[in-house]
């Protein structure tokens, strides 16, 4: 875990024994992968400091050096904020994850017309901290999919977490209901997904997809309602993938009609348990659990910290 401190605009960060001959320039394509642009935008804004004076990117950083770099600034806010209640599960001056409740779009898809969405609830959430700031969604959960969801408060974390994501090193852990008890108890579903050229917005197993994997394990069956407790983790983030992956099985989420469920409940049984990751600044690993929040409960009897 990285040494770092928030003093104003400005986040000191200690220079570790590892980073020992590395130069400004290698830390940010190297280590933290940050675009050209952002880089190029520190570094000629005069963004980062050494032991407080300006840096200078190609000489070699040396252990317990001083590196200060100007994360913070207000910035003028895309989208309206409107007030709805957030639950927050992890927050600090980097990163933030939320518990999205179910029937709610993560972002605006129009940042007019649309203010009901969960970025649009988060941008109220920060501006009554004072903190007038873009917030970058990682990645994305369906309007009737809850659970933890995880953004970035500024640019660098942003990037950094992109990053992440693309190399399979944030882990998402999901609980399903479907229908049917499976013969299989674990196992890996690793089939190609697709548009459906007969739906605007259904996806399906087709070999000219995109690469999709899914790893799944039954943790509790239902014998009297023909349900089972199914735990999902993804090495991709394909649109709908679990949705898809468990109907291609014969067993669709219960509520998911788009995929062959029966509308037994208001809304597919998704729920985004758990999220993992290696924080983009300090490096500590961050476990985050998200407590279901169905007015109905949809999941019963299923232990989260389990999982």
């Amino acid at each position: 875990m990285l040494k770092t401190e928030r003093k104003g605009n400005w986040l000191e960060m200690i220079i570790p024994v590892k980073w020992t001959g590395k130069t400004l320039e290698e830390i940010f394509r190297t280590e933290w992968k940050a675009p050209k642009k952002l880089t190029h935008s520190y570094r000629m804004e005069g963004k980062v400091l050494v032991n407080g004076d300006t840096a200078n990117w190609n000489k070699a950083l040396q252990p317990n050096e001083k590196l200060l770099i100007r994360l913070f600034e207000e910035e003028e806010v895309s989208g309206t904020p409107m007030f709805r209640e957030v639950e927050i599960l992890f927050e600090d001056d980097h990163c933030l994850v939320v518990n999205k409740p179910p029937f709610i779009n993560t972002h605006p898809n129009n940042l007019e017309k649309d203010t009901n969405t969960l970025i649009n609830a988060i941008l109220y959430y920060m501006q009554a901290k004072g903190q007038l700031v873009n917030i970058h969604q990682i990645h994305r959960l369906d309007k009737d999919t809850s659970g933890a969801i995880l953004f970035a408060k500024h640019a660098l974390a942003g990037a950094i977490l992109d990053r992440k994501l693309e190399n399979r090193e944030i882990k998402r852990t999901y609980i399903a209901m479907v229908h049917g008890i499976l013969k299989k108890k674990k196992g890996l579903i690793q089939e190609p997904i697709g548009r459906d050229r007969h739906h605007p917005t259904r996806r399906r197993v087709s070999q000219s997809g995109q690469d999709a994997v899914t790893h799944y394990e039954c943790i509790k069956e239902d014998m009297q309602k023909q349900v089972s407790y199914v735990k999902c983790w993804l090495e991709t983030g394909r649109t709908h993938q679990i949705r898809v992956h468990l109907s291609y099985l014969g067993h669709p989420l219960v509520g998911d009609v788009l995929y062959g469920g029966k509308p037994s409940i208001k809304r597919q049984a998704l729920h985004a348990a758990k999220l993992t990751f290696d924080h983009p600044i300090t490096e500590e690993r961050i476990i985050c659990h998200a407590p279901f929040i169905d007015e109905q409960p949809i999941f019963k009897d299923i232990d989260i910290y389990l999982t």
